[in-house]
């Protein structure tokens, strides 16, 4: 049996014998421990020059040939940078990584150090993290990068959703852009896509957002809401939202009827007669669930294509429902009274029967499209729903038009041509007066491009 002893000698006259050797940063520890360890002082120096090869410095006199050559200095680092990062990648071993970490005195190794303040080796302790996932050194290294101010460049998924702290500092890097910034259709994704790489960092995401959005307008909380659900919409393909959903509404244990018909609609992205007349019939009492919980983006979507998609059937028995959830949802509001000590909230539905029949007009002019239901349809989309749902209809007519219009392109546009002055001046005062312009032009367009063909 070896004794303890000895085997340590060994292990240390192992390190000494290492290749280049003298170039490690732990060689006058790994010294002093042979030395202590009863080893020959000319042994550790034979060893040690025996076994230095001078690979770093032929690298730095190559280099140097290499600029005395005419290669520009940055070109010349670039090219070094990569042959060392292809090495790395293809040799890198997550033990003994983890060993030349945690192995020492606990201290972090001033080599790390600077590998962090450099971009090139950041880049490369992200390709790792990547590949070994469960790497202590990396995903050590990777809260360090955090700590130092560069979470921004930490665009893996995988590699920030390792750990909370990082994770939250990422998170709150990328809502930010999207809070102080209204986000294009990319970002919108890249966050969907960063929130949604798993159920917890899904989960934590929405509860911070569902925090923030419960602060005033004017500290964000209506961005905060409006983002919430673009993440949920584009989230709802690879997982059930819902529950996560109806559980931040805070109506799930005061309105249990209205969240199980809401789940149940939502669950199937489709509209349910009887979960309609469920809603309907709630938000008629006299204690109706909360406004915000028919205010989700689905519904919604759900009941405009309901009411104004081309050859959407309905039941007349059920369309009054329909029109009323979506009237409720676009102009009743809470309103804080100043009264009394509690300022109890007070629903506003001052406007709930202007929008109700706003809907119902809209729906008949959506009907049977008319040149002289022009003004009826101006009227209408001055309330912001109307205008919504007028571009909602418009743009599938539109398609419809275009589709026909390539069988009857010459009458079409011989219409077009003749268009009667008076209706080409309302829409050039449309365009200048009002600020729907997009869903005027577009109706306008719908309406008279139908009528002709």
């Amino acid at each position: 049996m070896v004794s303890p002893s000895r085997s340590s000698t060994e292990e240390i006259e192992a390190r000494l014998g290492a290749r280049d050797s003298i170039m490690e940063p732990s060689i006058f520890s790994t010294l002093k421990d042979f030395l202590q360890a009863g080893g020959d002082p000319e042994r550790a120096v034979e060893m040690l020059i025996g076994n230095y090869h001078a690979v770093a410095q032929t690298a730095n006199l190559l280099a140097e040939w290499l600029i005395m050559s005419g290669m520009e200095i940055n070109q010349v680092q670039s090219l070094v940078e990569s042959q060392l990062e292809n090495m790395l990648v293809r040799h890198f071993e997550p033990s003994k990584a983890d060993a030349a970490i945690f192995g020492g005195e606990g201290e972090t190794p001033a080599w790390l150090a600077q590998m962090i303040d450099h971009p090139a080796w950041r880049k490369l302790i992200y390709r790792l993290a990547e590949e070994y996932p469960d790497c202590l050194m990396l995903n050590f290294t990777i809260k360090l990068i955090s700590d130092a101010g560069f979470q921004a460049e930490i665009t893996s998924i995988s590699t920030a959703s390792q750990q909370l702290e990082v994770f939250s500092r990422v998170l709150r890097t990328a809502l930010s852009g999207c809070l102080e910034k209204p986000p294009d259709e990319d970002r919108l994704n890249e966050l969907a896509k960063l929130i949604g790489h798993g159920e917890h960092t899904y989960l934590y995401a929405q509860c911070l957002l569902h925090a923030l959005s419960l602060e005033g307008m004017s500290r964000g909380g209506a961005s905060a809401k409006r983002l919430a659900h673009e993440i949920r919409k584009r989230s709802r393909p690879t997982r059930d939202t819902t529950p996560i959903a109806m559980t931040l509404s805070g109506a799930l244990k005061k309105h249990p009827k209205a969240c199980q018909a809401m789940a149940a609609m939502l669950s199937k992205n489709a509209l349910n007669p009887a979960d309609v007349t469920i809603l309907y019939n709630l938000y008629k009492s006299n204690d109706p669930p909360p406004v915000d919980l028919i205010r989700e983006p689905t519904l919604l979507e759900l009941l405009l294509d309901t009411l104004f998609k081309p050859g959407s059937r309905i039941n007349p028995d059920h369309k009054p429902k329909y029109i009323f959830l979506l009237a409720y949802a676009a102009s009743v509001f809470e309103q804080t009274t100043k009264k009394g000590p509690r300022r109890a909230p007070v629903l506003n539905k001052d406007e709930l029967s202007r929008t109700q029949e706003s809907i119902e007009q809209m729906c008949s002019i959506c009907a049977e499209p008319k040149i002289c239901d022009l003004a009826t349809l101006y009227d209408c989309v001055q309330l912001p729903v109307m205008a919504l749902a007028a571009i909602h209809w418009a743009r599938t007519r539109k398609l419809q038009v275009i589709y026909l219009r390539c069988k009857k392109v010459p009458t079409l546009w011989r219409s077009l041509s003749s268009m009667p002055l008076k209706f080409r001046a309302l829409m050039e005062e449309t365009h200048s007066k009002h600020w729907l312009t997009c869903t005027i032009h577009h109706s306008h367009y719908a309406l008279y491009a139908v009528h002709q063909i």
